[in-house]
């Protein structure tokens, strides 16, 4: 058995938990249970608590580890090239992705009240996680210094935050292609205005 597979089939592992997490809360959101959780990893309602101390904490690494695979997924299909049109696309697709998750509509649907609360949230893990993944790929945008080097593009990071996420938790959307049209293409055009001052630095 290799370490990978090992490493997978170890029901304490964290990556493990995880990965079990994530696969129950694209059915179930954060109904998904610390007992549901135990059961389809094979431990104990006890090993979680003592390694996580909260339900909440587990949805909250589930929801991290998603986060960022959309990020991935993206960089894989769509890459940024460091330019204005590179990061417009790879963001769009990044928005796409989150949209069409079915993590996204089973929140949604388990919890209205916190999906609402996400689309004005202005702080917390999974806006820190965003912003730090949206600030690197901006950061091509002035070769020396990138966003810290910048006070403008310093501030991008959130107010791109604040316009995508109309668009990406919008699981009600999904499978009407006029609506996720419209929902692309404002965030596109949105995007490219709140860029336009860096689009001919390079």
């Amino acid at each position: 058995m290799s370490p990978v597979a090992a490493y997978d089939r170890n029901p304490y592992s964290t990556g493990r938990v995880i990965s079990t997490v994530r696969t129950l809360m694209r059915s179930d959101g954060l109904d998904v249970s610390l007992a549901a959780i135990a059961r389809a990893c094979g431990t104990t309602r006890n090993f979680l608590y003592s390694n996580w101390r909260s339900l909440s904490a587990l949805h909250l690494r589930a929801l991290q580890t998603e986060l960022a695979h959309a990020f991935d997924t993206a960089d894989r299909t769509h890459p940024s090239d460091g330019t204005v049109p590179g990061i417009t696309e790879h963001l769009s697709q990044v928005v796409r992705l989150i949209r069409r998750h079915p993590t996204t509509a089973a929140v949604a649907r388990s919890s209205p009240r916190a999906f609402s609360a996400a689309h004005t949230a202005t702080d917390g893990p999974l806006v820190q996680v965003a912003a730090e993944r949206v600030s690197n790929l901006l950061h091509p945008l002035v070769p020396h210094g990138g966003v810290w080097g910048d006070p403008a593009l310093h501030s991008r990071p959130w107010k791109i935050l604040w316009i995508a996420r109309p668009a990406a938790l919008c699981p009600e959307a999904v499978g009407d292609q006029c609506r996720e049209d419209t929902l692309d293409r404002a965030f596109t055009e949105l995007l490219h205005d709140l860029l336009a001052p860096w689009a001919t630095t390079r």
